[in-house]
């Protein structure tokens, strides 16, 4: 097997001028894209909830959960979370006091 070396780490051909233009192009367009895009994305652009709502992320399994709940249900979610010491009560017990439902 002599030369297989030599063979074997040989590029085919050169890229031309043109291709390696091509490519330099491709590439400039692909991370301009993607800092636009985390640009465009990043923050926190979520509305607050409405008046007499609350917003509220729980830990559970799997993961974050959203708790969302306005008027009457909101109120009676509230006080039966109030005064537990789970950290999905306490993320409860913290939104109804930013948004003043008690």
């Amino acid at each position: 097997m002599e030369g297989h070396w030599q063979r074997v780490n040989t590029p085919l051909r050169r890229l031309t001028p043109r291709e390696r233009n091509v490519a330099l192009a491709a590439v400039t367009i692909t991370a301009l894209t993607l800092i636009a895009l985390i640009a465009l994305t990043a923050g926190n652009t979520r509305p607050p909830p409405s008046r007499g709502c609350l917003s509220a992320i729980v830990p559970g399994i799997m993961g974050g959960g959203s708790v969302e709940a306005c008027g009457e249900r909101a109120r009676s979610l509230c006080l039966r979370h109030a005064g537990l010491g789970d950290p999905g009560s306490l993320a409860i017990e913290e939104s109804c006091r930013r948004y003043g439902i008690g």
